[in-house]
């Protein structure tokens, strides 16, 4: 099957699939995304949307962020790891949102990418579920498992993943394109255990590399 067909046709059957796909971290502002795609890092979403209300709370807005205690801050939003590096990059972030942007998250990539704790992927989460600018692909850990096995990018790093995907699908799917591919990840194509049988698309799937995944999965996706 032609690249591009075979492509169209997995977005089509798992748009089918999963019609409420979205961003699973709650927000309601471009300041929220912010944080919360910040949290996400090295951690689920499901703990990050357990710690933002509270965080929230107490930090209504990016001044707030930027005058709280490092300390307190910290404690805040201890249980989604890595704390201390988020929390510096956080308050700096803020602090420059303040100071160089009037208190609002920039619409831009290139403004986004200024901010300390942003890099491409999260601008392209904030650009796409808030402002609703397709520049990019968002390229997770599910994105990219699951676009090297459906044969969608021969790619190892996100950079050339994103490309890959940006050149195979139009500006229009781009933002729900990673919607997609992230809940079928986490529902069929897991990474150790993809479950090839139960998969809607498992017909124009290639598997890449599914065989032999932990040295316990086959090409059917069944465990031996």
């Amino acid at each position: 099957m032609e690249e591009k067909v075979r492509a169209d046709r997995i977005f089509d059957v798992l748009r089918r699939t999963y019609p409420d796909a979205g961003c699973a971290l709650h927000f309601t502002n471009a300041y929220e995304l912010l944080v919360a795609t910040v949290l996400s890092a090295q951690c689920t979403d499901e703990r990050v949307n357990k710690v933002t209300p509270g965080l929230f709370g107490r930090c209504p807005s990016p001044r707030e962020m930027a005058e709280i205690d490092e300390w307190e801050l910290q404690d805040l939003i201890r249980s989604t790891g890595f704390f201390r590096h988020k929390a510096g990059n956080l308050k700096r972030a803020c602090a420059m949102i303040q100071s160089e942007y009037n208190g609002k998250v920039p619409d831009e990539m290139a403004a986004l990418l200024r901010l300390p704790g942003v890099a491409r992927k999260t601008a392209n989460v904030i650009l796409g579920n808030v402002f609703g600018k397709a520049v990019g692909v968002v390229v997770d850990t599910h994105v990219k498992r699951l676009a090297g096995r459906m044969g969608l990018s021969h790619e190892k790093t996100p950079e050339k993943i994103e490309k890959d995907l940006m050149d195979l699908y139009p500006r229009n799917r781009w933002t729900l394109l990673s919607h997609l591919l992230i809940v079928h990840g986490r529902r069929v194509c897991s990474a150790r255990a993809p479950s090839c049988l139960d998969c809607p698309v498992e017909d124009v799937c290639p598997k890449s590399g599914v065989a032999g995944i932990g040295g316990k999965t086959n090409a059917a996706g069944s465990r031996t």
